[in-house]
């Protein structure tokens, strides 16, 4: 019982990390190429303190891992299998929809 309490908290981690729009798109842009924050930063439209914060809570949930290079330091996903996470949501969403336009 007591190992099944942390193994699902630690799946709530994963999850509150994942829980806000900007760290969606971040996992969403990562998963087409790695990026540099400098290059999060302008597709973001924010401080390079916001997105490294954000940054660092995926990396610390497992979702992505860095690699310094020289002065910059890239991002990559660690998990792309995430994105499958993603379809069940967009199934979800769709679905509530359909629903929903039943009932008009």
């Amino acid at each position: 019982m007591k190992n099944r309490k942390a193994h699902l908290e630690a799946r709530a981690r994963v999850l509150k990390a994942m829980a806000h729009p900007t760290r969606l798109f971040i996992i969403e842009e990562l998963d087409k190429q790695e990026r540099c924050v400098c290059d999060l930063t302008s597709m973001i439209g924010v401080d390079v303190s916001t997105v490294s914060k954000h940054l660092s809570v995926l990396k610390q949930a497992g979702l992505v891992q860095d690699d310094k290079r020289g002065n910059q330091v890239f991002y990559s996903l660690r998990a792309p299998c995430i994105l499958n996470f993603f379809g069940f949501v967009e199934g979800v969403l769709e679905n509530g929809t359909k629903e929903h336009a039943a009932y008009l």
